[in-house]
């Protein structure tokens, strides 16, 4: 390894967050992002310089069924350069889009080390996706390639173009065969890209409005993701499991970018329906050191009593969705380990978290991480505070794991990026040590008698009831109070839809909240999400618009139906 080389620079950034792991303060100290030149391709400089000759698992996928499939580093780096070189072979180039529909299998691996190192840009899209957003993707990014698996081939049956499309797990008429990558070599393509080149574009889940095209170069994901690397705590020969679908940018962070820069393995396990017994049994076979689920999996493990705690697990973590306070106490008391949350977007690796080895504070998020300058700045006055929108100054130098902007779309990224700052349009409160806490959306935060109302904490204590399952929380039209406290609530199985649990929910709510915070509507409704599982409170928002003329929604209940001061 040359020592100037760019591969030399990553290693000693990535060793000094290793070596930094529990003294945060160290961290923040002396870590810069590393200067990896005009010319850097992780795939190549980073990827095969740790994979050649290296015997260690980098991916291991289950399937239910008991099939699985091991594959090390070494043979990682050499599958991938083979289908590299048919990629090639098909006519794809440096820039050209690839999309990529494929599950969880060993070749969504491959797929996406081989996209890059022909210098062309992955386009991960997730496999729920129908032939109208699929049309539409292929057509506002121009895609040039189509790799999807069998099943979902059919799908870009009635979708026009002059694509080159390659078909997984099976044979599609019109389509190449994947298997015809194994006729060649495995000697690298040689492709040089600019360290500027875009790599991976991920579309965002479009919780408001039609999903945005986000940009990251060679530098922004593959150098960026040493801060969640570190936030998560995976060491070399870990083993690493974070549930996350193919498709969303979780997925890059946590099953591709962050396990590899550490030097572990990716674990992977496949099921057509969740259950909670059986996961936690593969995270003890698979011995598994570090793992990272969403909210809903978490309060999965808790509802299904699962106190047994897998044997080498070192670090658990959250991220997607803020976590109640109530679930973290519930599995640390379980299995003697704290659940840490993480902050990122889309947009961003990860850029605040709680770190391994620093207590926590109930609520919090953590700090900024090493290499991130966070800061609050007020929505109405633009002043820098205390309380206030999540925000990365831009300065004279970007953020290194910033997105490039938006494909295509100049105005949104202007509006992004105004007055100095890249505006997250999440709002978050800071104590006196630089802890962080995650207060709403700023759209979803809304005012009630003149207080702002955080929906988030609404929802934490509404999902502490053993009937609610999730909650979202928005502001009903209210001629008194201009908007009144309005929870839209999904049960769990076994609980009818009547008033006598309505007022259970609702006053037991009313113990746990302040006065102003207190839940004056409740009504249970099928929650409507994005196809990455979040909530679209828009919807909801629009709802109460639409329906407030006409008086009192039929089928909700509110807290004056009720005598729920006897019951407080």
């Amino acid at each position: 390894m040359n020592a100037s080389s760019p591969s030399v620079a990553f290693r000693a950034a990535r060793d000094l967050l290793l070596s930094s792991a529990t003294d945060p303060e160290r961290a923040h100290r002396e870590f810069v992002w590393p200067d990896l030149g005009p010319h850097f391709n992780w795939a190549v400089d980073w990827f095969d310089v740790i994979a050649e000759g290296n015997d260690r698992l980098a991916l291991w996928v289950v399937d239910e069924s008991g099939e699985e499939w091991q594959v090390t580093y070494d043979q990682m780096r050499l599958r991938s350069n083979r289908v590299a070189n048919w990629l090639q072979s098909l006519g794809v180039r440096r820039g050209d889009f690839v999309m990529l529909m494929i599950d969880n299998r060993v070749e969504l691996w491959e797929t996406m080390l081989a996209i890059m190192k022909v210098g062309a840009v992955i386009l991960p899209t997730s496999v729920v996706l129908g032939t109208r957003d699929l049309a539409d993707r292929i057509d506002r990014a121009s895609v040039r390639v189509v790799i999807a698996d069998n099943v979902d081939a059919a799908k870009f049956d009635e979708i026009d173009g002059d694509l080159i499309r390659v078909c997984i797990g099976g044979e599609h008429a019109g389509w190449r065969s994947y298997p015809e990558a194994d006729a060649f070599p495995e000697s690298p393509v040689g492709v040089v890209v600019d360290s500027d080149d875009p790599a991976i574009v991920y579309f965002t889940s479009g919780t408001t409005s039609r999903p945005k095209m986000v940009v990251h170069t060679q530098l922004s994901y593959p150098e960026g993701h040493l801060s969640t690397m570190y936030w998560i705590g995976v060491r070399p020969g870990d083993v690493h499991m974070t549930i996350s679908a193919p498709g969303w940018g979780k997925h890059a962070w946590s099953c591709f970018f962050a396990p590899w820069i550490a030097e572990a393995t990716v674990f992977v396990f496949n099921y057509a329906r969740f259950d909670a017994k059986a996961l936690v049994a593969q995270l003890d076979r698979a011995q598994i050191n570090t793992f990272c689920a969403p909210p809903t999996v978490w309060r999965m493990l808790i509802q299904a009593d699962v106190e047994h705690k897998p044997g080498n697990l070192r670090e658990i973590l959250s991220a997607g969705e803020p976590l109640n306070p109530e679930v973290i106490s519930t599995i640390e008391r379980w299995w003697g380990l704290e659940i840490r949350d993480g902050y990122g977007q889309t947009e961003l690796t990860a850029v605040i978290g709680n770190t391994p080895g620093v207590a926590l504070k109930p609520g919090s998020m953590g700090r900024a991480l090493p290499g991130v300058d966070v800061v609050l700045v007020d929505p109405v006055s633009g002043i820098e505070g205390d309380d206030g929108e999540i925000c990365l100054p831009l300065g004279a130098k970007r953020p290194l794991n910033l997105m490039a902007g938006y494909l295509g779309e100049p105005d949104r990224t202007a509006k992004a990026e105004f007055g100095g700052y890249y505006h997250t349009s999440d709002v978050a409160r800071r104590d006196e040590d630089g802890f962080l806490t995650f207060i709403g959306r700023t759209d979803d935060v809304f005012k009630a008698s003149d207080f702002k109302i955080s929906p988030f904490e609404v929802e934490s204590a509404l999902i502490e009831h053993p009937a609610v399952v999730e909650a979202a929380v928005v502001g009903a039209p209210d001629s008194v109070r201009l908007n009144a406290v309005k929870a839209y609530v999904s049960l769990a199985a076994g609980w009818d839809e009547s008033s006598e649990t309505a007022r259970d929910i609702l006053a037991f709510a009313r113990t746990r909240l302040a006065a102003y915070l207190r839940v004056r509507r409740l009504e249970f409704y099928e929650l409507p999400k994005t196809a990455s599982g979040k909530i679209r409170r828009v919807e909801l928002r629009e709802r109460e618009m639409d329906l407030a003329p006409s008086g009192r929604i039929p089928t909700e209940f509110r807290d004056t139906d009720f005598n729920l001061r006897q019951m407080s």
